[in-house]
């Protein structure tokens, strides 16, 4: 039996939706009526298409009948992550031929490095690359070439941008292809200390990049359970991954045996017609049962952008009222850092995604009767782990009925706390969200002055002057997106860390990201309106008194509604973030993006469809 509130709140965004889903299932079936798409194509557009393969592949796409795949891939080997997919290219094309299919690169996506880029002017090209991504993977398959298409990305705002892209073409089949997380490094627990210890000049440089340099170490994702490995378990638990292969570790015969297995499942469910659009797959089921994954895990809070964004490519309307709702009904199942100490090859063991899936399921937390790239069987096909049977053949069995490790990954029966991290906070200074899976219960709730600041760096500056030993509660403001891309301010995690351990009560409130690790320290993000579109925040002052309650769901100002809105909001001169580090390039796409609660996107509408939001019903 599916959970009633669950139920609930899928028919919401089912009935607010009708008319954007209508649409675009309407666009999609009209496109997948025209049928192979190379038979339209002249014999010139055909030639210029194929001229670079071998004859046997030209035999093929010339004929129309086989199967040609289109490739986007995100590799470039300065991130980890990435670096893996270097090769995926022609294993995947060795796949296709095995199985009388053909595939080609159709194009590359950008893919760039919040880890390398933090605290950097390049962050603030970060969010707004998701959308570049999205339109890149449009003018990829925009060459009409393709049957299908596989998708290779990992990392933060690339397989966000990588979903918008596929939505456009949302008629084709799709898998995504993952590359899997790097071997356990430097345990979690010691990088923190020592991260902790050089913001209070007690390590030096040295020492800090030794400690980060055994954390990140080797080709795969960070095991920190951050945005990237958030992007794995939503593509798993959406149905676009293979079962079990969200968190297999690089250059391991597993992982090579399901990357040919995914371009093989893709050509034998479109040859047997059971083959479902990309468009169909990711429904209002799927996108719920995604926000469960996510509160279930205490995943990334970037996807409260994320998933809002990738929803409304295919014309489905959520925001963070759903959300929070839905956080109130899921447990938390998983303690993986910033939440726990253990990394995300130690989710991996203990059970991992079927165990995970299998357990919201049978608490009746996920639709089951959803498509899928396995083609049948709904989601039940994801309560099963991928094995190897000789040198390359994987089948699936199922998973262990029991967690190998109750410390990391536990049954929906026993929880580590009956409600979700996820919360959503308003007010009289707008909304915003919260992530406290991972926040001591004293240090939910903050009542104390705020320091008002613009920039992250000032924060700093304060901490090293040692002007923050008192209670407080700092805001940070013209961080969001149209003001500068609203980059992740993970660089105020370890000082703040220090003053909270010191004993002072001490929260964030910003209209910018805090990365898909933030922690212990409270942190109201993403507030909407943001200051530079007008929003309370940019009429606060120091010393104002705040109260953050993420108990309640609420965050204040003690002022009057009449005095708060007497105040001039204050002004900040944005033109050192114009130029420099290709600012100059993305300034229409800062100007043009949306709030955060409608994706923080230049590609969707805040106007039109967000009349349907019960936000802006009073």
């Amino acid at each position: 039996m599916l959970n009633a509130l669950v139920a609930a709140v899928t028919d919401r965004i089912r009935e607010r939706s009708a008319d954007t889903r209508g649409d675009y299932l309407q666009r999609l079936r009209a496109a997948s009526a025209t049928g192979r798409t190379r038979t339209r194509l002249s014999c010139g557009n055909l030639a210029h298409g194929f001229a670079a393969c071998s004859q046997s592949d030209k035999d093929l796409i010339a004929a129309g009948q086989a199967p040609n795949l289109g490739v986007i891939t995100a590799y470039n080997d300065m991130l980890s992550a990435h670096q893996p997919y270097e090769n995926y290219p022609e294993k995947i094309r060795e796949a296709a031929r095995a199985c009388g299919a053909t595939a080609q690169v159709a194009g590359g996506v950008p893919a760039m490095c919040d880890g390398v880029t933090q605290g950097r002017e390049g962050m603030e090209l970060s969010l707004l690359s998701r959308d570049v991504i999205a339109m890149s993977t449009a003018v990829a398959l925009s060459h009409d070439m393709f049957d299908a298409a596989l998708y290779l990305g990992v990392c933060d705002k690339i397989v966000p941008g990588l979903i918008i892209g596929a939505l456009s073409f949302g008629h084709l089949p799709g898998i995504f292809v993952p590359a899997g997380p790097m071997t356990s490094g430097l345990p979690n627990s010691e990088k923190a200390r020592v991260r902790q210890l050089y913001a209070e000049g007690k390590a030096g440089r040295a020492e800090l990049l030794q400690a980060e340099s055994a954390s990140y170490h080797s080709p795969g994702t960070c095991t920190f359970y951050g945005t990237a490995n958030s992007n794995q378990m939503l593509m798993e638990i959406m149905g676009v991954h293979l079962p079990g292969s969200a968190f297999i570790n690089p250059n391991t015969p597993l992982r090579e045996a399901l990357t040919k297995r995914a371009v093989t499942q893709l050509v034998n469910t479109i040859d047997r017609g059971t083959a479902k659009p990309l468009g169909e797959i990711l429904d209002e089921r799927a996108f719920v049962n995604g926000i469960v994954g996510l509160l279930a895990t205490g995943g990334s809070t970037n996807h409260t952008l994320h998933l809002i964004a990738m929803a409304r490519a295919a014309g489905i309307l959520i925001d963070w009222s759903d959300m929070a709702e839905l956080s109130s009904a899921v447990p938390l199942l998983c303690r993986v850092y910033p939440n726990g100490m253990a990394d995300i090859n130690h989710f991996h063991a203990a059970g991992g995604m079927p165990f995970l899936t299998r357990e919201l399921a049978s608490a009746g937390l996920l639709h089951t009767d959803v498509n899928t790239v396995m083609g049948e069987g709904g989601l039940e096909a994801y309560f099963e782990e991928p094995k190897l049977q000789g040198e390359d053949e994987v089948f699936w069995s199922a998973a262990p009925q029991e967690s190998a490790d109750t410390e990391v990954l536990r049954p929906a029966v026993d929880p580590f706390a009956a409600e979700g991290g996820l919360k959503l906070l308003q007010g009289n200074l707008g909304r915003s969200v919260i992530k406290v899976s991972a926040v001591k219960e004293d240090h939910r709730v903050i009542r104390a002055p705020a320091i008002v600041l613009d920039s992250q760096d000032a924060l700093l500056d304060k901490f090293k002057a040692g002007e923050l030993e008192k209670d407080f509660i700092a805001v940070i403001r013209f961080q969001g997106p149209r003001a500068n891309g609203m980059p992740e301010l993970h660089k105020l995690t370890p000082p703040l860390g220090v003053l909270q351990d010191r004993g002072f009560k001490v929260a964030l409130v910003t209209d910018g990201r805090m990365s898909g690790a933030s922690g212990k320290v409270p942190a109201a993000i993403h507030m909407s309106p943001e200051a530079v579109a007008g929003g309370a925040i940019a009429r606060l002052r120091d010393g104002d008194m705040l109260t953050l309650d993420a108990v309640a769901g609420t965050l204040a100002v003690e002022l009057s509604e009449v005095e708060l809105a007497d105040r001039q909001p204050a002004t900040a001169d944005l033109t050192p973030n114009n130029f420099g580090m290709g600012r100059e390039l993305f300034a229409r796409l800062r100007t043009g993006a949306s709030e955060a609660e409608s994706g923080a996107s230049i590609l969707f509408s805040s106007e039109s469809d967000d009349a349907a939001s019960p936000r802006n019903k009073g």
